[in-house]
Parts: C-alpha cells; structure tokens; sequence
C-alpha cells in the first residue's frame, strides 16, 4: 500500500510504498476512506515530538472495515468505521473507573500496537511505526478492536474523519472536560480546527457568550458564523480588559486551542472568580507554564487539562455522528478543500500559515 512517511526531523515527508500484516486476533484491517490534516502531525515534523523510529503519518481519519481478526465478533466488513488514535486497553485502573481517556496502557504513545509491534514492514525491511497507533494518510491500517467505533453510512466520509481528532476533543473540551452549562459565558483563544469546534460545542450547551481570538481575520469571520458572540484580535492590547468588559467581570471558562506557553499563561487573566481555564492544544513536550499561584488561589480559579476531549469514543464518536445527522453540529461547514494524500505534506506545511479550514485527505484521488 502506499504510506506517507517520516524519517526524522530534518527530512521531509515522502510517499512509499508499505507492506501491512494481516490482523491478528482483536485486530481489525481498515481501508482508509479520509484522513483529516491536523497540528498533531504538524508537531511531529517540527521536531516538537521527537520519535527515534520512521513513522508512519496521520492520526485523524475515517474508514471501511476490510478484515477481521480472531475474537472480533460486533464489527461488520463493508460497515463506516472511525479510528481513534487513543485506543484504550480496557483494562486498567483508568479504563475500568470510565476515564479511557487517561489510560497508561495505550499503544498510542509509542507509535504502535497494544503489545508493542506494527503491523507496517518498509520496502527496505526495516519496520515503520503507524504515528499514534494508526497512521491514517497510508491505504490501509490495522489497529486494535478499541480504536475503531462504527458510525452510519449517512455520515460524509470527509466529516467521519474529522470526527476522529479535532471535532472531538473541541466538543469534548466543552461537554466533557469543562462540562459548561446553558447561560454561561467562555473565550476561545485560537480559532483553527479544534478551536471552531470548542466554538460549535458552545453553541450547542447553549453559552451566552462566546468569545473567539485569533489573528486571522478570515477565522475570526468563521467563528462568528459557527457561533462566537463577540470576536477580538489575539494581538490587542487591550485583550484582557476587554473580555472582561464583555463578560461583565470575566468568562467561566478560558479555553487555550493553540498551546503555546504564552497564550496558556494569559487564561487566568480571562477568567471570574471561580472559572477555570482549559488547555486543550498540544503544546510541544517541554513547554511550561508560569501562574501567580496566589491570585489562582485567592479567587478560586481552575486550571483543566484536556486530552482528547476527555472522550470515550466508542460512546462520544456515535453521539457526535447523531448530532451532526440531527442538525445541531454543522461540522460539513468545517471542511476546506479535499486532496490527494500525495499533497499531504504541503498541507501539513500549511497549517503554520493558520488560515482556511480543516483539509481533508481522499484517499480515492
């Protein structure tokens, strides 16, 4: 099959081809439909995740289920699957208190199978690790039963992906992580693809008041559309003052889609006495933070992070599905242009420029 890979930082992404194993017992083979083009993998070539080991790129995407393995008896081949890059193992601690999301057990943090393998053999013999256990922009991907939750068919291929990464952890930021409730008020800093769906899931709970931040006047515009309230420049310096005005004392919450130190620092500053800031973009791995400790205790405000939109896909994936087929999630609106995956990685490249919406990988171009 044809794979997009990455050697390291310093190289760039290419197309090879890959040889995939057949799936062993608990496995499932997925031939991939759509891939979303996401910051994760922007972060890999960065350097900001740093692998020892050639990789395999793409994390967020949708598929047909191809092939079975042993023991795998509630998936149907030919049935519209989704993949979740954070397979839980079912088994620990975290899993069995329904946090999947915290698992320890996962094989996504090596770039691999639950039991440590990959299924992906270069040309040249040497293993490639699928990046974050599923490496959606090659062909086909074989990954454990708990990374795959079927959807409905009546699901776009294109929004299926998305459903995979970015549109769940913006949703579950808001419905899970944060759990906002009708009437109360939040600020979105970083309007790109998990920010416009932190601004959707808003919406939907019914926010008040929304506030979206960004540089780019095209997303501000954008954020608008999907919802925000009010829209200010990232860049203002008069940020802070200004969104309490807005608020009427400060937001609830803060929620932080880019990750960088410099906006994570300035959420308190958003924040009413007892709301609490949520850092949902990835920042790369030796990024800190500086809080002045006492005002966060003096005023009672919170400071939440948020992995994957503290989701558990197999009941979230399906949930968000419902909504979008229902009406309340316009998640379609989200999509940009659709592309070949051999233009993977300018788009990748694309992503440091901020601008548009979320590109989508076909893999029948």
């Amino acid at each position: 099959m044809k794979s997009l890979l990455f050697d390291g930082v310093g190289t760039e992404p290419y197309l090879a081809e890959v040889a995939v194993a057949d799936p062993r017992a608990g496995e499932v083979l997925v031939r991939m439909t759509t891939a979303g083009v996401c910051h994760s993998d922007l972060h890999v070539i960065n350097g900001d995740w740093p692998f020892d080991h050639r990789v395999a790129l793409g994390h967020e995407g949708a598929g047909i289920v191809e092939a079975i393995g042993d023991g795998v008896s509630d998936l149907t081949v030919g049935e519209q699957v989704v993949l979740s890059w954070f397979a839980p193992c079912n088994t620990c601690a975290s899993c069995i208190a329904g946090q999947s999301w915290l698992c320890q057990a996962s094989g996504a943090a090596t770039n691999g199978l639950p039991d440590g393998t990959t299924p992906l053999t270069a040309a040249d013999g040497n293993e490639v690790r699928p990046y974050l256990g599923v490496g959606t922009f090659s062909d086909y991907a074989v990954v454990p039963r708990s990374a795959v939750v079927p959807i409905p068919a009546e699901v776009p291929a294109a929004v299926a992906a998305l459903i995979g990464c970015s549109v769940t952890t913006g949703v579950g930021a808001v419905m899970n992580t944060a759990d906002v409730r009708a009437g109360q008020s939040a600020v979105v800093v970083g309007c790109g693809g998990v920010g416009q769906t932190i601004i959707m899931g808003l919406k939907l709970v019914g926010a008040s008041t929304i506030i979206a931040i960004d540089l780019s006047p095209d997303r501000l515009e954008t954020a608008a559309e999907f919802g925000a309230t009010h829209t200010l420049r990232g860049d203002d310096p008069e940020l802070a003052e200004k969104i309490v005005a807005i608020s009427n004392g400060g937001v609830d919450y803060a929620f932080d889609a880019i990750g960088l130190a410099a906006t994570s620092a300035r959420l308190p500053d958003y924040l009413k006495p007892g709301g609490a800031a949520v850092l949902v973009g990835m920042p790369a791995r030796d990024v800190e933070v500086g809080f002045k400790t006492w005002h966060l205790v003096a005023t009672g405000k919170r400071i939440l992070g948020c992995n994957y939109g503290s989701s558990r896909p197999q009941v979230d994936f399906p949930r968000i599905a419902r909504l979008y087929l229902g009406g309340q999630l316009p998640l379609d609106k989200l999509i940009g242009d659709t592309i070949p995956v051999a233009e993977a990685p300018r788009a990748i490249d694309d992503l440091r420029a901020s601008t548009g919406r979320r590109m989508v990988v076909d893999h029948s171009l």
